[in-house]
């Protein structure tokens, strides 16, 4: 006997003694050649993974035969020759099949059934958790997407954002970020009361809830209990603070503040600044040692400003303000000291970390809850051409969608609109407006608007609408007009003399700056009451920009207080009915 036939002979005596012992419910031990091809496709090399295991069960019979042919089906898989993986399935016994090979095999199922559009065999084909079995973290995550595409296609889409939730933990990067946006918008297409009940029954721990919550917060709608902070790693070491007193006022002990106090964000971080030391000064109690440190406004500036901070024996860092800025620090391997960020970074803040802003996107947010809420479901969008008008009618038109809303047209205009009355008449049906531009250009659209016929539905603003105003006999123009507003501007806020006093003596205080001076002012609330916010299921904490809330992903968010004009000025309107 040669050497190549004593070989085979071997193995398929080791085979037929692993087929001997098995049972339809206990999987026979895996061959060295089969665990060897499981390596391979491991390690990214599909092809050779399912021409290997399919040798193997050339040499197989009963059990271990279908074991071999249900993981060379799913390496055909991998490797996209999904007509040679089905013609291998038809060969298999699934009730043969157990563990990792059960679930693998469960798993090609599972996704040339959605292929083929049929939910519910995909769903068939999922059985039992993908977290019990010895899959490699990227197959769970596929076995939770398959779930929650097949929970959407049947119409449950709660539960696919359940099983979205769970692949997002074992996600990373791009994929995250999708994964994230996809929960959110499966969220958001349900009603209050839905999203209500079925977050308050998720279990302690459901790495759902703080999706939920988020999207609970930003309509409105009460918590039915905290964040899940340690299951999202969130935790703020304040070993080194003296206890909170009574009302949660609990601040750093040595706070760096980084700020780009030069460059081309200078302007901006001034009036960030003063508004931060307004809120400091105007502390009585004990209050932490505090600096500046510049930025100068790029990455680089920020990673040595924190630097800077850490070595002086910070423990707790107030910014950046800049986005590349915020970046680069999240993107660090370690930030040794945590951080509240005065910008939304491309990812979530690092554990132990906060991050706040005012971006355009929230006002689009915003303004979307605030016409949903009032039960307008087909909304003309205009938007100036800059990046916050594109930023927030983006943000607009998404979720305005994603909760059953249609956008009847959209209309963008440049710095000096021209004349939209050729588009107007197009739109039909349309009961509201969201006017993504800023004073000036409102005031060039409104009377195109009354034109056509659009003046007597609802209009609603960003945060923008207030620039390049201040003469009311211009301003009339803008009656009727609802827009987010900072709750200092409009009905003050406790620990700030008034907006008008305040920028009667300080000119970072006056005009479109006054939204950065609240937003600074915020920010030291944040920092000195942070655990609280932390904390909170209700009520949240007030603040110059609005009621300010921390989620279960360490983002600060912001309920607004809400303005209109009239006769020519900004006049606050209570909760914006």
């Amino acid at each position: 006997m040669n050497k190549h036939a004593a070989r085979i002979s071997a193995l398929s005596l080791s085979m037929l003694l692993f087929v001997g012992c098995a049972t339809t419910s206990v999987a026979p031990t895996s061959s060295p050649g089969q665990q060897a091809a499981i390596a391979l496709l491991e390690q990214g090399k599909p092809r050779e993974a399912a021409q290997q295991l399919e040798a193997e069960a050339a040499l197989a019979r009963g059990s271990s035969r279908t074991a071999l042919l249900a993981d060379a089906a799913f390496a055909w898989h991998e490797a996209g020759d999904d007509t040679r993986a089905r013609a291998l399935m038809a060969q298999v016994q699934p009730r043969q099949l157990s563990g990792a090979t059960r679930q693998r095999f469960g798993l090609l199922q599972a996704e040339l059934a959605l292929a083929d559009k049929q939910p519910a065999a995909a769903l068939q084909a999922l059985t039992g958790n993908a977290g019990d079995n010895p899959l490699p973290a990227p197959l769970q995550a596929r076995w939770h997407l398959a779930r929650a595409q097949a929970m959407e296609a049947t119409g449950d889409a709660f539960t696919a954002a359940v099983e979205r939730a769970r692949a997002g933990v074992l996600l990373a990067g791009a994929a995250r970020a999708d994964n994230q946006r996809a929960i959110t918008r499966l969220l958001a297409g349900l009603d209050d009361a839905t999203l209500s009940s079925r977050a308050a029954a998720l279990p302690v721990g459901d790495p759902l809830y703080n999706y939920a919550g988020r999207a609970m917060i930003g309509r409105g709608l009460p918590l039915p209990r905290p964040f899940d902070r340690d299951a999202n790693a969130w935790q703020l070491d304040t070993s080194k603070r003296p206890p909170a007193d009574v009302d949660g006022y609990r601040p750093p002990v040595k706070m760096a503040v980084l700020l780009p106090l030069t460059g081309n964000l200078a302007t901006a971080a001034a009036p960030v600044r003063d508004g931060l030391l307004a809120g400091y000064y105007g502390e009585g109690r004990r209050r932490p040692d505090i600096s500046f440190i510049d930025t100068k406004g790029t990455a680089g500036g920020a990673n040595a400003a924190y630097d800077q901070a850490v070595a002086a024996g910070a423990d707790f860092v107030v910014g950046p303000l800049g986005r590349d800025e915020v970046d680069a620090l999240f993107h660090r391997d370690q930030l040794q000291v945590p951080l509240l960020a005065l910008n939304r970074g491309k990812d979530t803040p690092p554990a132990g970390s906060a991050g706040f802003s005012l971006a355009p996107e929230d006002d689009g947010l915003m303004a979307a809850e605030y016409l949903l809420g009032r039960e307008r479901g087909n909304v003309l969008v205009i938007a100036s051409n800059d990046d916050a008008g594109r930023r927030a009618s983006a943000a607009f038109k998404e979720r305005f969608s994603e909760r059953g809303g249609k956008v009847a047209a959209t209309i963008n205009v440049g710095g000096a609109p021209g004349n939209i009355s050729p588009q107007l008449q197009q739109v039909q049906g349309a009961d509201a407006v969201f006017l993504a531009v800023k004073g000036d250009q409102a005031r060039a659209l409104a009377p195109q608007l009354a034109l056509s016929g659009l003046a007597a539905v609802s209009r609603v603003g960003t945060s923008q609408l207030t620039n390049n105003t201040g003469k009311a006999e211009e301003d009339i123009a803008l009656d009727g007009i609802i827009y987010p507003s900072e709750a200092w501007t409009t009905r003050g806020v406790s620990g700030l003399p008034s907006a008008a006093s305040v920028a009667s003596t300080l000119p970072t205080a006056r005009g479109g700056a006054a939204r950065l001076f609240a937003f600074g002012f915020d920010a030291w609330k944040i920092t000195a009451y942070l655990e609280k916010l932390a904390t909170s299921t209700s009520g949240g904490l007030s603040g110059a920009t609005g009621t300010l809330h921390l989620d279960g992903f360490g983002n600060v968010l912001r309920t607004p207080a809400w303005s209109t004009f009239s006769s020519g000025r900004p006049m606050p309107i209570g909760d914006g009915r």
